[in-house]
């Protein structure tokens, strides 16, 4: 893992470059081309409440998850109408569960930055196919590392962690 978390320390580096470390408002219309990996990043992740920042890269795979968060593929991209998800190794997220709701999470894009608040948590079985819901209404987070997080590869269960999008503002499609 040591080698993992020098890999995720360079992608932070070029991530940072890439966008010169600002955090911006996104603009009204959403600029698609965009959303897509450069130089392996697709956008990053900052928790203020525990100064925890990583750049997140496409894909859940071993070979992804191993230098750091992933970003799960057929979910959308931070703005989009649906749920993003993001996949960490338990040592990556250690603490995480500390997180309450109301805490802030933010997805950093090449177009914008993103402010969820986290809505709750669950403790799931690896088979639950049911909290990515890529299409959900409305703009949502969702975080998954293995469980309990001091039995690394061993794990057998999944944590889950639920947000949804308060910063930019966004119209509710459900509210009358």
């Amino acid at each position: 893992m040591w080698h993992g978390f020098d890999e995720q320390q360079q992608l932070d580096q070029q991530w940072q470059e890439q966008i010169g470390g600002a955090s911006f408002t996104p603009p009204a219309g959403l600029n698609l081309s965009l959303q897509h990996p450069v130089k392996g990043i697709d956008f990053a992740i900052r928790v203020p409440r525990l100064r925890y920042f990583a750049a997140v890269r496409e894909g859940v795979d071993t070979g992804v998850l191993y230098s750091g968060p992933g970003h799960y593929p057929g979910t959308v991209w931070p703005g989009d109408q649906g749920t993003v998800a993001v996949a960490a190794h338990n040592v990556y997220w250690i603490n995480f569960p500390q997180l309450k709701n109301g805490d802030e999470i933010d997805l950093e894009t090449r177009y914008g930055t993103f402010r969820y608040r986290v809505t709750g948590n669950r403790i799931v079985n690896p088979d639950n196919r049911t909290i990515v819901v890529p299409s959900e209404p409305g703009h949502h987070l969702v975080l998954t590392t293995c469980w309990p997080l001091w039995a690394g590869a061993f794990a057998t269960q999944r944590y889950v962690i639920f947000a949804s999008q308060f910063y930019p503002r966004v119209a509710d499609p459900t509210y009358n």
